[in-house]
């Protein structure tokens, strides 16, 4: 990583803090392990599923893994416990549609990345200003823990229910509101720096990687404690966002993709094929950018993930896969690095597993798959 870029965190050094040392223990004292989903089902419920459960194939199997859509939510907005938003304010409005967003999560099996970038605010203190003859708005925002100033210069584009040509501007620290009449638009910084061209170069940190599926929904709630640790440990210098990816899964085998067989097409049986896959993928991009230790991660969890692994890559018959996490169209945020990851927007990696171990190799950015 280039010298002026800072480091997000310090370095990791042993022991890290508790929750309880960092004041969030006790909000998750009863809270299972956040990888209660890769333990066995209980015998009573199998016996209820068996009839439904997928019907497989022989064939050695290969994947390639790609992302089929991906989207950032600025964890900092909930990580404070806040009280439901007033959906009669805009702020507040934006605030419940990225409630919801999360909410939804919980239910699908989807990766997501815990990242840090460098804490970014609107300056208030400043005003903002109007090109001529133009729909060209100049933001004074401050920079890095240092705040140093800057500015951003975004091009507006009137929206199809305005009913004036150019909006009223309001700033607070986090959010811009621009009153366009017949439309209310709510930004927050970081949606205006991924959705408009700027000159800022800071990267994406993954700090933690995770599966959403959980009935609990305590990543949503900001209940989910190792996120909330990582959270802890970086917030008063950098900002947290989750990067939600929805994988997309190829299997190559001389007998097909066995969620394409008649006697799998049951909710079930969908469930359980993709219930491998994610597990697998996820395991794989925690060794990636975690490393081999998976450090914050408890002794427990690394025995049930090898296990875990042992048992799907057997019931797939997996051989090998590739996990490819570009994108069609990326923006900056998704430079992606972590301290065992080189920063890339190309992240392609190829992996087989050994004895409940998933062995990564990184594809230089040139090759093409």
């Amino acid at each position: 990583m280039p010298s002026d870029y800072p480091e997000l965190i310090a370095d990791d050094d042993y022991p890290d803090p508790s929750p309880e040392e960092l004041g969030v223990g006790a909000l998750f004292a009863e809270a299972p392990e956040p990888f209660h989903d890769l333990l066995a089902t209980t015998a009573e419920h199998i016996d209820e599923l068996l009839p439904l459960m997928p019907q497989r194939t022989a064939a050695p199997q290969t994947w390639v893994v790609t992302v089929a859509d991906a989207k950032f939510h600025w964890y900092d907005l909930v990580a404070g416990f806040p009280e439901i938003p007033d959906i009669r304010d805009p702020v507040g409005r934006h605030l419940r549609r990225m409630q919801f967003d999360l909410e939804a999560t919980t239910e699908k099996r989807l990766i997501y990345f815990a990242v840090n970038r460098p804490r970014v605010r609107f300056d208030t203190n400043r005003s903002t200003s109007w090109g001529f003859f133009s729909l060209k708005l100049t933001v004074p925002i401050l920079v890095g823990p240092d705040e140093k100033r800057d500015s951003i210069t975004i091009e507006l584009e009137v929206p199809f229910a305005a009913t004036l040509k150019k909006p009223s501007v309001v700033v607070t620290d986090r959010f811009i509101t621009l009153n366009w009449g017949g439309l209310i638009e709510a930004l927050s910084i970081h949606d205006v720096l991924q959705q408009y061209d700027n000159s800022l170069t800071y990267q994406s940190k993954v700090q933690y990687v995770g599966q959403t599926k959980d009935p609990m929904g305590r990543l949503a709630r900001a209940r989910l404690a190792a996120v909330q640790k990582v959270h802890q440990l970086n917030s008063e210098d950098n900002d947290m966002l989750l990067l939600i990816q929805r994988m997309n899964v190829e299997v190559i085998s001389d007998d097909g993709d066995p969620a394409e067989l008649p006697a799998n097409d049951n909710p079930v049986a969908a469930d359980v094929l993709l219930k491998d896959r994610i597990d697998i993928i996820e395991c794989a991009l925690i060794r990636y950018f975690e490393g081999p230790m998976m450090h914050g991660r408890s002794d427990k969890e690394a025995e049930v993930r090898k296990q875990r692994l042992r048992e799907a890559q057997a019931a797939n018959h997996l051989e090998s896969f590739r996990i490819d996490l570009r994108l069609e169209d990326p923006g900056k945020y998704h430079d992606l690095y972590s301290q065992h990851a080189p920063v890339s927007r190309n992240h392609i990696i190829d992996c087989t597993i050994v004895d409940g171990e998933v062995l990564v190799t990184r594809v230089p950015d040139k090759t093409k798959s």
